[in-house]
């Protein structure tokens, strides 16, 4: 009809928007924004009047599923701006999307953190975020997304010398990255594994340990690297170390190494490899590898290196081989070296090959071309068992909690990978693609059984079984050049026992004897069977989790901010299944619940259903209070399981809505009651108040008054005594003044008869005495007279004579 907007296709924009101005039989013309075109009549599509200009946030929600959206139900399609927004994921962010329902603020990954978290919280279960997206889609950073969000809301203080556990998770990124990232065609830090990271919560919603779980290295990168991509990280960064580093472990320039010089990329213009070593060191302390164990690691990558370079030419035996030159045993020295591990049984271990029959062992010679394959698997295998080392001992740095209630896992699935040819087809990359295609198939089959398991009449439901491209994918026909070789990536006996035996103890650690039945098995285990069984413990995993899903969308092929490729957009959504998921989601039930669940959320709508007749445990009045409540909410379409209540898309946010109705009804009641039961408490205890005051002033003033009577007679009782007591104290002071006065009397009197005796004694004493001393001085005077009469009779003589 003329004057209708609808939507037709376009090789450059892939869609556009118009009015329809003209129609031509099958043909007609329609005028769009920037030019008008001319399509077919079956090639266009109606678009909805009432659309938003801006679009909508949730594509289930359109009158028409091919107009665009971000997020598909539960499905946030998350596209990779190819620059720094802090602004969007800053703590203020957090704050916002914090108990936010799904849908009610602008689609982010912090909503479906969030999403997942209340789930686990209010329903029990654990939970798993599925984040999938082709190789630089942003699923890494996406990722690292969903964790920070978790760590904020399971997030548990402590003190300033102990990390958290969610800190730990996240320091742990640049060791993971550094081993097993590189650069791919569209990704310069491509994950080259499968990462699960579990973080397990305890009884209140606090983390309480993480593990990180991954599965399928892409061993062959470390033997195998196409123009223009890049082996590990870890190589480079080791090239690129200190002087002393390089020096220790015989490096140099990384195009000097058969494992390095196969791409002619070798820099990257945003990656500092040198800085990028000191920072992975640094994070090395952090997770708690020590000193020497970090030694050990990069000896192992440097032998790694140096192994790489061994050639080898025929030998002079037939079908024989022996290292090409001395370059190439200077290589093979130095790798044995680093190993610690003897030169000659390295080199016998690449040459040759023993097999063990029932009656004897036979050893046989490899040609070059063998023996080269033989030393790629040994490359491969060392460099997985490191990985899988350092895994280990992040997870113990991390810490488990055993006894974890919930858990939240994030899977960071492989990057999609499409190319026009096959040529660059690995196993790797053949089985990486087909592992989106089993999570994907996974996921409407979960839908399938369950319906099925419900007794759920979904026959009008068209699921797209991609069992048939599964089948395909094990089936066709790929180039086969080196395909073969690619996948032959199993461990050699002899190569076992020789590392096993190393002087090293880390890299006699990465080699612990197996059980013989064990390395039977081991040694014809391909990158296929192996694959197979982590995928299938991966699923197993998913099984037992409430799904979310965000799906990454590189907006562009030059990996540059503000390009918008509407086909290779459009495509990416095809492709990962999102338009399927919005049919499916849209004409199934996405939304269910238990039935006890149901009625403990919802019986709000329907008070009745408290009352006994519904409250038998019996499963049919379950389902009639489930159907009770339903027909009070006035839905239709829903259907009643065997054991849950399935909704349609939107339903469970219109029960929600209305169940928020009625609680803020409920609300509205209760905080009018409680305003009158305040009112009425303030009211009465103003007038209990005032009837205590009353009385308490009347006691107060009955208690002054006694108080003041008995105080006045207590003052005059103590006036009474204190003039007793002066009186008293006159009266004993002149009685013992007196009798002071008398004793003083008699005791002079006393004291002067008795000197007066005394005296008189020491008188005739005295007179005696100076008798004696007259007849002694008369005597003297004699003498002295008859002295000098005798002196002057010698002089008088002397003079004479």
């Amino acid at each position: 009809m003329i004057g209708s907007h609808v939507w037709v296709e376009d090789p450059d924009d892939a869609w556009l928007d118009g009015e329809v101005i003209e129609i031509n039989g099958e043909e007609i013309k329609v005028k769009c924004t920037a030019k008008t075109v001319v399509a077919k009549t079956s090639s266009s599509y109606p678009k909805d009047p009432e659309f938003p200009e801006c679009g909508v946030d949730d594509m289930t929600k359109l009158a028409y599923l091919h107009e665009p959206g971000t997020y598909t139900g539960g499905i946030l399609i998350a596209v990779n701006p190819f620059k720094r927004l802090p602004h969007l994921y800053d703590i203020q962010v957090m704050q916002k999307y914090k108990g936010a329902a799904l849908g009610e603020l602008s689609p982010h990954p912090f909503a479906v953190a969030d999403s997942a978290y209340r789930q686990m919280i209010n329903e029990g279960i654990s939970q798993a975020i599925l984040v999938s997206g082709e190789s630089g889609a942003g699923k890494t950073e996406s990722t690292k997304m969903l964790m920070r969000y978790l760590a904020y809301m399971g997030g548990r203080v402590s003190n300033a010398e102990e990390r958290s556990v969610e800190q730990k998770v996240l320091e742990s990124n640049p060791v993971l990255e550094a081993f097993g990232n590189a650069k791919t065609v569209r990704n310069n830090n491509s994950s080259r594994f499968g990462k699960f990271v579990e973080i397990q919560f305890d009884q209140r919603g606090r983390i309480s340990g993480a593990a990180i779980r991954t599965y399928l290295l892409e061993r062959s990168r470390v033997c195998q690297v196409s123009d223009p991509e890049r082996n590990y990280h870890c190589f480079y960064m080791l090239c690129s170390a200190r002087k002393e580093d390089v020096e220790k472990y015989k490096l140099g320039n990384p195009r000097t190494f058969h494992y390095l010089n196969q791409s002619n990329c070798i820099e990257l213009d945003a990656l500092n490899d040198s800085e990028e070593y000191i920072a992975t060191r640094r994070a090395m302390d952090v997770v708690g590898i020590s000193e020497e164990e970090q030694d050990a690691i990069f000896r192992v990558v440097a032998a790694i290196l140096h192994l790489g370079n061994v050639e080898f030419s025929k030998g002079q035996e037939t079908d024989a081989s022996e290292p090409k030159n001395d370059k190439s045993r200077f290589h093979l020295k130095t790798a044995a070296e680093l190993f610690m591990c003897d030169e000659k049984s390295l080199e016998e271990s690449l040459c040759k090959r023993v097999f063990v029959t029932r009656d004897e062992t036979i050893t046989k010679a490899l040609d070059p071309n063998a023996a080269a394959l033989s030393r790629d698997a040994l490359a491969k295998i060392v460099y997985s068992k490191l990985f899988d080392w350092l895994v280990e001992k992040i997870n113990v740095a991390i810490g488990q909690d055993k006894e974890s209630k919930f858990l939240i896992g994030v899977l960071d699935i492989y990057g999609f990978e499409s190319f026009k040819t096959n040529r660059c087809l690995t196993a790797f990359k053949a089985m990486l693609n087909m592992a989106n295609v089993v999570i994907c198939q996974h996921v409407f089959k979960m839908e399938q059984e369950e319906y099925e398991r419900e007794a759920i009449d979904w026959s009008y439901i068209e699921f797209v079984d991609n069992q048939d491209i599964l089948d395909l994918i094990e089936k066709v026909t790929y180039q086969t050049e080196l395909f073969l070789d690619k996948n032959k990536d199993y461990v050699v006996p002899e190569h076992q026992a020789l590392l096993a035996a190393s002087n090293c103890s880390f890299v006699s650690s990465l080699f612990p004897p197996l059980p013989e039945e064990s390395s039977k098995s081991s040694k014809f285990s391909s990158i296929g069977s192996g694959f197979k069984l982590q995928l299938q413990s991966l699923l197993e995993t998913l099984s037992s989790t409430e799904p979310h899903y965000v799906r990454c969308v590189k907006p562009n092929n030059a990996l540059k901010p503000a390009i918008f490729e509407n086909n290779n957009v459009l495509q990416q959504l095809r492709c990962g299944g999102v338009m399927e998921a919005i049919r499916i989601s849209c004409a199934g039930f996405p939304s269910r619940k238990l039935f006890h669940e149901f009625i403990d959320r919802f019986v709000i709508l329907a008070p009745e259903v408290r009352n006994k007749s519904y409250l038998f445990s019996g499963k049919k009045d379950d389902i009639a209070a489930c159907k009770k409540i339903l027909e009070k909410s006035n839905l239709t379409g829903y259907q009643i399981g065997k054991t849950k209540v399935f909704l349609r898309a939107g339903q469970m946010a219109e029960l929600d809505g209305q169940r928020g109705q009625m609680t803020r009804h409920l609300y509205e009641g209760m905080r009018r009651e409680a305003a009158s039961l305040k009112i009425q408490k303030y009211a009465r205890r103003f007038l209990k108040r005032k009837a205590y005051n009353n009385l308490r002033f009347s006691a107060l003033s009955i208690q002054a008054s006694l108080r003041a009577l008995s105080g006045r007679n207590e003052l005059r009782s103590r006036k009474r005594t204190v003039a007793a007591t002066v009186i008293q104290t006159h009266c004993r002071r002149k009685l013992a003044n007196l009798r002071y006065r008398r004793l003083k009397e008699a005791a002079l009197i006393i004291q002067c008869a008795v000197r007066g005796s005394n005296a008189f004694g020491e008188l005739v004493k005295l007179r005696m005495a100076a008798k004696e001393t007259g007849a002694l001085q008369d005597a003297k005077d004699k003498l002295e007279k008859q002295v000098k009469e005798l002196t002057s009779s010698l002089q008088l003589e002397k003079k004479l004579r």
